[in-house]
């Protein structure tokens, strides 16, 4: 979102601050008491800590517990984000200014349930490629959520080094001689704080749901991987991410830590955690990425699924219909079909005759198309068709989507359904200001949170007056077509996803 959106959308929450009501009691949990607000019918409970301050000994290490605090903590403003180098202005995704501290692992609550009620619980993950963003951010409101029957709760999670370095030092003091993965870490302690005190927010620590979109749903897909999650959610949604292509080992992952610790002038890891984490996080060089660590991943993430060692779960998961038009620059795509046709054999070694079957370029005319369907695809489409396939392979349920909706923005015509596009219809926040929103939009977003709800209650989207949506199966692919007519259709971009999906398997033989 843009800078001119969030600060309409915080001046808009400033404005709703003047109906809050001061929660008249107060919830028990680790750590100590807490009140909240109140906000038309809705109770917010912002910046709760889950785990101690990970900062001077504790960077790089697993979240401790949280530290106690003395009397009743007001919850009524959110925490600091974790630090993170802001989008350059321009971004569609730029980001209001908000205070950063590494003391970040902060989760918010919107509940409209009793403390006796056993609503079912949605865990939100941001996105931000795991280098930016937070839970608070005004596009993640819980309220109309909450207002339909679920506990939502919003969490930060360290990010870029601070979430993800490995080093070959940070290995050799782990008693599970693991580093990296700390982000993922953050996770679990963030679904352990919601099954221990869940239930004091009206919440059911039986039925919680975990879901994130872009970086966000690829934390999910790793939680769902990893082992350690293992009956702290019970079911799972992603949209837009999933990190079944490439997994790097913990050795990969070290170099990377010691290039970081060489860059930033650390000479040892004391040294290393000394460095002011503004300078860390400004790093370029630096590939934020999970890693096998043998402890929080066991093996890569498509080896975890398809050796059945994931969280045994059903799945609500798609992507965009034009992802790659806020995330690309066609600056950077080829200029001639000659420059564009050594670029895909280069990609596609051998395979360049396949891929213009699938993405026919015949003029230059058609480079760009070609171009967005081809990171569209690779990046996103392909990647939650193999995590619905390999949950169903373990025999569970997994639904499938595409959202395909063009939202009524400015730059609607260049963006069409564009990567993120989606949040705002799933939590029920249309209030991006130029942005022309008609009734189609609210009975799409009506929809949409329908089917998340419902399938957080029950792990089945479909429910009264909803068109109906299958469970996907790898002979009808059957999937959700959500756009201006919400309807079911089948084999979502086969030709496209076959080929990709052949191409590679193919590079994986050849790396053996």
């Amino acid at each position: 979102m843009s800078r001119r959106i969030l600060f309409a959308l915080a001046a808009i929450a400033a404005a709703g601050s003047l109906r809050m009501l001061a929660a008249s009691d107060t919830i028990n949990v680790d750590g100590g008491q807490i009140a909240g607000v109140t906000v038309e019918g809705v109770r917010v409970f912002k910046g709760i800590p889950f785990a101690a301050p990970p900062v001077g000994d504790l960077r790089w290490r697993p979240p401790q517990p949280v530290v106690a605090w003395m009397g009743v903590k007001r919850a009524d403003t959110f925490g600091p984000q974790c630090p993170q180098t802001p989008y350059a202005d321009g971004s569609p995704y730029a980001m209001e200014p908000a205070p950063m501290s590494e003391d970040c692992l902060y989760l918010n609550v919107w509940t409209t349930a009793g403390a006796n009620d056993k609503r079912p619980v949605m865990v939100w993950i941001h996105g931000g490629a795991w280098t930016r963003g937070s839970g608070s951010l005004p596009g993640y409101n819980g309220w109309a959520l909450a207002k339909r029957g679920v506990v939502v709760v919003t969490t930060n999670y360290r990010l870029g080094p601070l979430g993800f370095l490995a080093h070959p030092e940070l290995t050799a003091e782990s008693p599970q001689h693991s580093s990296g993965n700390y982000a993922i870490l953050d996770h679990i302690a963030a679904l352990k704080w919601v099954r221990k005190n869940i239930a004091s927010f009206g919440g059911d620590p039986s039925n919680v749901t975990i879901f994130g979109e872009s970086a966000g749903s690829w934390s999910v897909n790793a939680t769902h991987a990893t082992p350690l999650a293992h009956g702290l959610f019970h079911k799972a949604i992603g949209e837009s991410g999933a990190q079944f292509a490439r997994t790097p080992t913990l050795s990969q992952a070290e170099q990377g830590g010691v290039a970081l610790a060489k860059a930033v002038g650390a000479d040892s890891l004391k040294a290393l955690r000394a460095v002011p984490a503004e300078k860390l996080v400004a790093a370029p060089s630096f590939r934020t990425s999970i890693d096998v660590d043998g402890w929080v991943l066991p093996a890569d993430v498509r080896t975890l699924f398809a050796q059945k060692k994931h969280s045994d779960v059903p799945v609500l998961v798609g992507s965009n219909a034009n992802e790659w038009t806020t995330l690309s620059s066609p600056a950077t795509f080829p200029k001639t079909l000659d420059a564009f046709h050594q670029r895909i054999e280069s990609q596609f070694p051998g395979l360049s005759k396949e891929f213009d079957e699938v993405y026919p370029v015949t003029s230059e005319a058609d480079i760009a198309a070609a171009m967005l369907g081809l990171g569209r695809d690779t990046t996103f489409t392909l990647e939650m068709r193999t995590w619905a396939r390999m949950v169903t392979a373990g025999g569970r349920k997994a639904f499938l989507y595409q959202f395909t909706h063009v939202p009524p923005g400015p730059r609607a015509k260049e963006w069409g359904a564009y990567h993120a596009s989606e949040i705002g219809y799933v939590f029920g926040n249309l209030r991006n200001p130029g942005f022309m929103y008609t009734d189609a939009d609210r009975k799409l977003s009506d929809a949409m949170s329908s089917y998340w709800v419902n399938f957080a209650k029950t792990g089945d989207p479909n429910g009264k007056g909803l068109p109906a949506w299958t469970a996907y199966d790898a002979d009808g692919e059957p999937y959700i077509d959500l756009g201006d007519t919400v309807q079911l259709k089948r084999h979502l971009l086969k030709a496209q996803l076959d080929f990709l999906e052949h191409a590679q398997q193919a590079r994986a033989g050849g790396a053996r």
